[in-house]
């Protein structure tokens, strides 16, 4: 598997910082609102968002939800705290925080989502260990992500295979590894995006 260490990470979201919004961001936004449509049905107190970004999603988590977002890039949160600006009645909070080692104590959220950031971590095993541990027991995870394996993806995943410390993208990430190797309760799995690039997926933190 190709690998990707966290100061790539920093420093491939400084460059797309910027451009965030008008090329990954709308590609992959009809998967985001499936998300958020998905944790406004739960009505959680509270919601972790691991890789907030430049906070595409913010408008569309319930307004009577607390809200957390968390990433490792200070330029992407800019452009996160200027959307939570702009929703001055919410409970939200962001934070600089390296998901794989977060300070939060043990079981601090109803529910944790995950769009587009296991791929995108050094060690995904690790970021799920902290996932679960912040989310309460019984609580929702919900990790939206590309998993390797499509017949129609194929070609794209071996094309940027070689590029992943310039993409910060791994493209041999595979669900059965990264999703079914957990002792966690996968309660549904939807297609989403374009061709169904990524898949969005519900678990219950047993």
């Amino acid at each position: 598997m190709n690998t990707i260490n966290r100061q790539q990470v920093v420093r491939t979201y400084r460059a797309y910082a910027p451009i965030y919004d008008w090329t990954f961001g709308a590609v992959l936004g009809p998967g985001r609102r499936a998300m958020t449509r998905l944790t406004a049905a739960m009505a959680p107190k509270s919601v972790l968002e691991i890789g907030i970004g430049t906070g595409l999603s913010l408008f569309d988590y319930p307004a009577s939800s607390r809200v957390v977002g968390i990433d490792l890039s200070e330029e992407m949160l800019e452009h996160a705290r200027k959307r939570s600006a702009s929703l001055p009645d919410r409970d939200i909070t962001l934070r600089y925080m390296d998901a794989e080692k977060m300070d939060f104590p043990d079981h601090s959220f109803d529910c944790v989502t995950l769009p587009y950031v296991l791929s995108v971590t050094p060690n995904p095993a690790q970021l799920v260990a902290e996932a679960r541990r912040v989310c309460r027991k019984n609580g929702v995870i919900i990790v939206l992500n590309h998993f390797s394996g499509s017949r129609f993806w194929w070609f794209l995943e071996q094309a940027v295979r070689s590029l992943a410390d310039r993409v910060g993208f791994r493209s041999d990430f595979t669900y059965e590894q990264h999703i079914l190797a957990h002792d966690w309760k996968v309660e549904s799995v939807t297609p989403v995006n374009i061709f169904g690039l990524s898949r969005l997926v519900v678990i219950r933190n047993v």
